[in-house]
This record gives C-alpha cells, sequence and structure tokens, in this order.
C-alpha cells in the first residue's frame, strides 16, 4: 500500500474529516449486517459520500482517503483487534464495547500505525470528534486514553520530537 504525501497544513482537512466520520458509520455497517469492504466502498462513494441526509448536504468526504481507512482496518483487524483487548480493564473483552467505540478505535489505530502521513494528534483529535458525535458519556475520554496510549507506542519517535 503506498502512502500518499503529508498534506499542507489545513489542506483537504474537512474532507478527510468526512471520511473519517463515514469510514466509522461504514465498519458500523458491516459489523452488524455483514457487508464486506468492497461492497460497502461502492454503497458508501454513490449514496453517502458527500451526499444528503433529511435536506441537509453532507460535506463531500475524500473518497479515497475512506476507501483506504476502510480496506486497511479490515486488512489488519487481526493485529488491531489483540493490541485493542490489551487496553481494556481487567476482565473486559472487545466484544463487550459498544459496536461504534470498537468501530473509532479500530479506525483510529489503523490510522497511528499505517498512516505516517498524517500527525498522531490529527488522528486522535479526529477521533475524539468522531466518539463526541456519537456519545455523551465517558467514551470519547476512553477513546483518547486508548488512542494515546498506541500513539505512545506505534510513534514514539514522534512524541519526541
Amino acid at each position: 500500500m503506498s502512502v500518499p504525501p503529508k498534506q499542507k497544513s489545513g489542506e483537504g482537512a474537512p474532507a478527510r474529516s468526512a471520511a473519517r466520520l463515514a469510514a466509522v458509520q461504514a465498519l458500523y455497517q458491516m459489523e452488524t449486517t455483514g457487508q464486506g469492504v468492497e461492497a460497502t466502498i461502492a454503497e458508501f462513494s454513490e449514496f453517502r459520500l458527500g451526499g444528503e441526509i433529511e435536506g441537509e448536504r453532507l460535506h463531500k468526504a475524500d473518497a479515497v482517503f475512506f476507501a483506504d481507512i476502510l480496506r486497511g482496518t479490515v486488512e489488519t483487524q487481526n493485529r488491531l483487534d489483540p493490541y485493542l483487548e490489551r487496553n481494556l480493564a481487567s476482565g473486559w473483552k472487545l466484544s463487550r464495547l459498544d459496536a461504534t467505540a470498537r468501530a473509532i478505535l479500530r479506525a483510529g489505530l489503523y490510522e497511528l500505525i499505517r498512516r505516517p502521513d498524517v500527525p498522531y494528534k490529527v488522528i486522535i483529535n479526529e477521533y475524539i470528534d468522531v466518539a463526541n458525535a456519537f456519545f455523551d458519556g465517558e467514551e470519547p475520554k476512553f477513546i483518547n486514553g486508548v488512542l494515546d496510549a498506541a500513539a505512545q507506542a506505534a510513534r514514539s519517535d514522534e512524541l519526541a520530537s
């Protein structure tokens, strides 16, 4: 998988934010329906990325970035889930988490590990924003903690600079 060059500050940010939100929604949909990754990418690309919901025009999502997050998260899930399991409280299993929280954690962790072109602070802030869109309780703080721990492990060189 090739990694695109770093974006200039602010360039494409809303489109990438929309892609992250759509990727979390797509991962949730795939988990709850069993739909495959390519069918989900096709559906979202045709009907949801930059579409309209209840008369409101959605921000155009970066379709290439969306597909990368979705494919990458699915391809690396067997490596992501054990890491996430280790970061849960003793006795907790990943299956006990809300499906949306699992989707947010998986996508965020994928980006931290496989998208070095995106600064870790951007990734964490973006997925906290996604979590805040879905949850009112403690979930965003939990997601922040897990992704921060992952950044310390996966991006130690970036944290040191």
